[in-house]
C-alpha cells in the first residue's frame, strides 16, 4: 500500500490525535480506578499516560519535519463505570495502536523515511509494553 508523504502527515496526524486522547483515558481511569488489586496496574496506567505524551511529542516533532502542521485535535476517549471494563478499553486502544504503527513503518520505510520508521519502531515497543501489562491486569 504505498502513500504519498501528504497522505502519510495525515495518518500520522490521525495517530497523534489517538496519543493526546490515550493519555487523556490514562489519566482519567488511573484517578477513578479503586481497590487494593488494581494497586500496581493503577501506578502503570499514570506511567503510560505519560508516555503516551512522550509519543505525542515525537509524532509532532516528525509531522513538523515531514512538512505537515501538528493535530491539536484529540481522539475519542473511552470511559467506563468498572475497573476490568476500563482495562478492556485501554487495551483495546493499545492492540489498535500496535497495528496501526505496524503499518505505518512500513509506509514510512516505502517513502525512505528511516529515521520516522525507526521512531514508530520504539513507540511500537512501548504500546506492546502498554498492551502486556493491560492483559496481565486482566488475567489474559
Amino acid at each position: 500500500m504505498s502513500v504519498s508523504t501528504e497522505k502519510l502527515i495525515d495518518l500520522l496526524n490521525h495517530d497523534l490525535e489517538l496519543e493526546y486522547s490515550a493519555a487523556i483515558q490514562y489519566i482519567n481511569h488511573a484517578a477513578v480506578m479503586s481497590g487494593a488489586a488494581y494497586g500496581d496496574i493503577i501506578k502503570e496506567l499514570k506511567i503510560h499516560s505519560t508516555e503516551e505524551m512522550q509519543h505525542a511529542q515525537i509524532l509532532a516533532d516528525q509531522i513538523d519535519y515531514l512538512g505537515g502542521k501538528p493535530s491539536v485535535k484529540v481522539g475519542e476517549v473511552h470511559t467506563a463505570e468498572g475497573n476490568d471494563e476500563m482495562l478492556v478499553h485501554d487495551l483495546a486502544g493499545e492492540d489498535d495502536a500496535i497495528s496501526r504503527y505496524k503499518v505505518r513503518i512500513h509506509q514510512a520505510e516505502e517513502l525512505q523515511e528511516y529515521a520516522l520508521a525507526q521512531q514508530l519502531r520504539t513507540i511500537l515497543a512501548m504500546e506492546q509494553e502498554h498492551a502486556m501489562d493491560l492483559k496481565q491486569a486482566l488475567g489474559r
